[in-house]
């Protein structure tokens, strides 16, 4: 079988995932305020802000994973209201079942997506995701046997092999040496843009670097509540390479202009906090 087509042009992007005045709060504390995003389906579409900003709650919420106070959240028009095979979601912590084999990991959320199919088709699917990240020879050994980076590429055949049209990544490689890092930048990449039909990525993330690497659109939120603060179109064609790219002017200009509007918005919100407390104060 071949699990990586040549790619098709493109026609024009679908309607995909939306949100619509999402707010979110736990415990009193406003987590996401006033949150409007579109994602076309074949996008890749980064979440960019600093830790505590809410990248991870919108994952989950895009994910079905935790319900949203107020607003709306679908895809392809239809109201997200839970989990669903549709939404593949790939976690910082790997999440592969410590008693079982990597193949085993894989057959079984393989047997949970299509229960129809027979255990020796299973196997074979199993055996080509895992040869696709280049775990092939590892397909016996138990996660505890592995290195973080062969643990995270276990997860993520495991993902795609469910062929979920969303994949949803919450920080993936955080944990990851700079290596090992960019070898897997690299190989979602590679992964990403060699199917025919592309998958729909939102890659959480607080690294400007890896945003700009591996996306279409930048979305930044701000802390304090998390909200949109900017949205920026990444510029740079595809198939990207690394040395030519993170080098370059444009490059340098763009993660400086987003260090920037970060930098703003703390202000921003350190000089409105000291406002209201002022104001407060004088009560």
């Amino acid at each position: 079988m071949t699990l990586t087509d040549t790619p098709t042009k493109n026609s024009a992007p679908g309607r995909g995932l939306e949100v619509q005045g999402l707010r979110f709060g736990y415990n009193g504390t406003t987590i996401l305020s006033e949150v409007d995003l579109a994602i076309h389906e074949g996008e890749f579409i980064s979440l960019l802000g600093p830790s505590g900003c809410g990248k991870t709650t919108l994952l989950r919420i895009l994910a079905g994973l935790e319900t949203p106070g107020a607003g709306a959240v679908s895809w392809k028009g239809k109201a997200i209201t839970g989990p669903s095979l549709e939404r593949g979601v790939v976690f910082q912590d790997y999440s592969l079942f410590p008693w079982m084999s990597l193949l085993q990991n894989i057959t079984l959320a393989i047997a949970k997506a299509q229960p129809g199919i027979s255990a020796k088709w299973r196997r074979q699917l199993a055996e080509d995701y895992l040869e696709m990240v280049g775990l092939a020879g590892a397909a016996r050994k138990y996660p505890l046997e592995l290195s973080g980076g062969m643990q995270q590429r276990g997860a993520i055949a495991r993902t795609l092999a469910v062929g979920s049209p969303v994949l949803l990544m919450d920080e993936p490689f955080g944990a990851l040496d700079p290596v090992n890092r960019a070898r897997l930048q690299d190989l979602l990449l590679e992964v990403w843009s060699g199917t025919t039909a592309r998958k729909t990525v939102v890659f959480v993330t607080h690294d400007v670097e890896e945003a700009l690497y591996l996306s279409d659109r930048v979305i930044m939120l701000g802390s304090s509540p998390g909200r949109v603060i900017h949205e920026l179109r990444v510029p740079f064609g595809r198939p990207r390479v690394r040395r030519d790219l993170v080098g370059s002017d444009e490059f340098t200009r763009l993660r400086a202009d987003i260090d920037a509007r970060f930098r703003r918005d703390v202000i921003e919100r350190i000089e409105a906090d000291s406002t209201v407390n002022s104001e407060g104060e004088g009560v």
